[in-house]
């Protein structure tokens, strides 16, 4: 089959995961990144089983395993201390983890992979795509670079572009909306209090959520152990928060009278003259499409399917989006051809269902952790500790977690996306029961 050249629209997860992928299957791939070169913003994130076996699968899990942070589990805390979630990866087996990493260290762990690939690689950094056109035998892009003009062709395009892409097809979007709640966050170091294994989170009804997810390191400071704190609000409070002494000590007081251990730690950073924390904020949209590629464009990562964060699979899911295109690839050549119907057959029958599956769970759960209901807050402290008691419901909250769900009774094998055989390798689209690892 004659060598392809693929042009991926941003540099997030997605995109350099896919170019990891087709580069070391020996495709030509043009990276376009809008600005001039890659320094991550974002708070840290964790990455689910699911998104841990696509990184055995591209060769960079023991490169993460050394800056990122081993988490066992999620412990989710109410005021009077009782544990409303207290879900941990070895109940969904018994080699499970997530680990917690810095977005700057995620970036680094895949770029230096994709220096490997160097001679199948081009990167166009400051270059905005405006439009794509796709003819019978090649896709066009056109777009702006250093205020001039260019256009250039490319056997097929994958969008990648984030969750507020303007070059999705219009046909395609089913929703595209902004969540009425945010967050603001900051990378702080690690806290000395608290179980470094477990990402912590605590709650009051559905209008106090804050969260400590430890983060590892970044590849400059390895020795410094990170967490991200993250405090939700609504999006029309988020520039206004911590923006005097005031506002401090009355958020201090919110979280002392609920969490006093914690409300000491942070006590603590914030009145550190010399090392203040930065808080930025994040928020989030809900992206829903009725398909994610038609002939020779694709659309990958939060483009495809964004969602809140609250099931935190953001960028699990954006990994398995690069690791499902590989494969849909190798299965769709036919006479040295790639027929590229059976290609997003493949990657649909892959991807949809559990791109659905977290969706449908993110809008359901979000409510009742990030809102302006009453109710929402008590029905969710009756019914989730309950839930917990139950093994089945313990089991299958916990690989839900993971992130390797495919639907409501099924679930991916985590050595099938974790193995890599080479050239040779066929997807295989069948679902199949999640094996205890022992």
């Amino acid at each position: 089959m004659k060598t392809l050249h693929f042009a991926i629209i941003g540099a997030g997860t997605a995109g350099l995961a896919t170019a990891i992928l087709l580069t070391r299957e020996g495709h030509q791939v043009t990276i376009f990144e809008q600005v001039n070169e890659l320094s991550p913003v974002g708070a840290g994130l964790l990455l689910q089983p699911a998104g841990l076996a696509v990184f055995e699968h591209l060769g960079v899990l023991d490169q993460a395993l050394k800056l990122g942070a081993k988490v066992t589990g999620l412990e989710g805390q109410l005021p009077n201390k009782r544990l409303l979630v207290n879900s941990h990866y070895h109940q969904a087996g018994s080699n499970l983890y997530g680990l917690g990493i810095h977005r700057a260290t995620l970036c680094h762990v895949l770029i230096q992979k994709l220096k490997e690939y160097s001679s199948h690689l081009t990167w166009r950094m400051s270059h905005t795509v405006d439009r794509i056109q796709e003819n019978i035998h090649e896709v066009r892009l056109f777009g702006t670079h250093q205020q001039q003009s260019f256009d250039a062709c490319f056997d097929a395009v994958l969008i990648a572009n984030g969750a507020r892409s303007q070059l999705r097809p219009p046909a395609w979007v089913k929703v595209d909306q902004a969540y009425p709640w945010g967050a603001a966050w900051s990378i702080v170091p690690e806290c000395p209090t608290l179980d470094p294994e477990i990402l912590h989170q605590f709650y009051d009804r559905s209008k106090i959520m804050m969260g400590v997810l430890p983060t590892g390191a970044i590849p400059t400071a390895p020795q410094q152990r990170l967490s991200s704190v993250f405090w939700s609000l609504p999006t029309s409070q988020l520039q206004s928060f911590l923006q005097d002494e005031s506002a401090k000590q009355q958020w201090l007081k919110q979280v002392a009278d609920r969490w006093p251990d914690v409300a000491e730690w942070l006590r603590r950073l914030i009145s550190n003259e010399y090392n203040q924390p930065q808080w930025l904020s994040a928020q989030y949209r809900d992206v829903v499409m009725s398909q994610f590629g038609q002939g020779r464009i694709g659309v990958i990562g939060d483009a495809a399917h964004a969602m809140s964060p609250q099931l935190g699979q953001g960028a699990n899911m954006a990994l398995l989006d690069a690791w499902a295109f590989s494969q849909s690839l190798q299965a769709a050549k036919q006479n040295q051809q790639i027929d590229w119907s059976a290609l997003w057959q493949h990657y649909h029958q892959h991807r949809r269902s559990s791109t659905q599956f977290y969706q449908f769970l993110s809008r359901l759960l979000t409510p009742l952790y990030q809102s302006d209901h009453w109710w929402a807050g008590g029905l969710r402290d009756l019914t989730f500790p309950w839930m917990y008691q139950i093994p089945y419901f313990r089991k299958e909250m916990a690989i839900t977690i993971s992130g390797l769900k495919t639907g409501l009774f099924q679930q991916l094998d985590y050595q099938q996306v974790a193995q890599y055989a080479g050239k040779d390798h066929v997807f295989n689209a069948k679902t199949e029961s999640l094996p205890e690892y022992e």
